[in-house]
This record gives C-alpha cells, structure tokens and sequence, in this order.
C-alpha cells in the first residue's frame, strides 16, 4: 500500500510524467479554442517536489500568484491546483474584455470570473484527458480562485494533504500565445488510496 510519493518507482514516476503532458496538452487546447488563438505549446517538466521546492523554483513565498482550486471528486479524490502568473490574466482579459495592463491584484468582480471560467475550462479539459487515459470517473467542484502571495496559497494543500507527505506532482509547462509567454504550474494531488487506484489502472503497482 501507497503511505507516500517516495514509495512510487521510477516507472510510476514516468506514468505520471505521461499524465501530465497529456493534461497539459488538452488543457491548453481548450484555451487555445477558447481565446481563438493559436497557442505554442512548450515541453512540460513533470516531477515530484516537496513545497518548499516548488515556492523556492516559482520564485519565493511572497511572489503574488493567481491560484485556482479545483477539488477532485469520483475515483479520484483530492486538489489539482492551476498557479498562473500576471501574463495569462494579461492575455485572457485584453482578449474577452479590452482590457490592458492588468493588476491581478486589484481586478474588479467581471475580470476574476473570467479568469475563473478558464481555470474552469482548462481544468475540466484536463481531467477528462485522464479519465478517458485511464477509464476513472473524475469529478470535479466548482473552482476556487484567489490572487495570494504563493506562500499563503500553497499553505492550503500543505494543511489539507498533510497525511500524504510533503511532496505532490508538479508541472512546469507554459505557452505563447501572440508572442506572449504564459508561464503556468499545475499541481496534482490525489490522496494516497486515489493514487494507488490510479497506479494500479495504468499497470504499474
């Protein structure tokens, strides 16, 4: 039985590594058909990382962030989570509403709930790329979104997934769209008993 990320072996790893290119891929097809734009899709780099590495390589704990929240439900259980920097917002917002030279901090009720809905698309996109991966029903609640130093945001999962250790996946991918990079982190993390179920769909435990 799965207590943690250290008992995955490397072939697990690399299953999981897989998962994540594919969810990033399908994600930002959606926001490409979404935005009606072509995106430039890069190479994501999939690993497994405590928290403190993932806030020390996304730039330190008080770096202000978009984070979106999304609670995953069905077969698998636990908190995927999108950690999305200004430039996204930037081209999201002068996309659907003209609007230039975005503060995420100081968005109005209109602009959030945009950038909430494509948090919304991506992730629902993304979850179903795994579901038809693996054959799992995969639900997802109603996202959560909040513009936070990266230190408070990511202090949710530290608490809430304490029991399965302090290391998650984590995937570092990005895109251009118009010319414009869009840095962009996904974090997964089921709970142990969801993982193992996954790990034993995909053959690998």
């Amino acid at each position: 039985m799965l207590k943690n990320y250290d008992d995955l072996s490397p072939v697990a790893i690399d299953c999981l590594r897989e998962i994540g290119n594919i969810g990033s891929g399908s994600a930002a097809s959606s926001l490409s058909e979404m935005l009606g734009k072509p995106i430039e899709m890069k190479v994501p780099a999939v690993c497994v990382l405590e928290y403190q590495q993932i806030i020390d390589t996304m730039g330190g704990p008080e770096k202000i962030i978009t984070g979106i929240l999304v609670r995953l439900q069905g077969d698998i259980k636990g908190m995927m989570m999108f950690l999305l920097e200004d430039s996204f917002a930037q081209v999201v917002l002068s996309t659907f509403m003209n609007v230039e030279n975005v503060q995420v901090t100081s968005l109005g009720e209109m602009e959030l709930s945009v950038i909430t809905e494509m948090g919304n698309i991506m992730a629902g996109s993304y979850l179903r790329a795994l579901s038809t991966l693996t054959g799992l029903t995969i639900d997802m609640d109603i996202p959560s979104m909040t513009v936070d130093m990266l230190g408070a945001i990511m202090s949710v999962p530290i608490i809430e997934f304490s029991q399965v250790g302090d290391k998650v996946l984590f995937i570092d991918d990005g895109f251009a769209i118009d010319g414009v990079d869009i840095k962009s982190n996904i974090i997964l993390i089921p709970e142990m008993d969801s993982l193992e179920t996954l790990m034993k769909k995909l053959g690998v435990l």
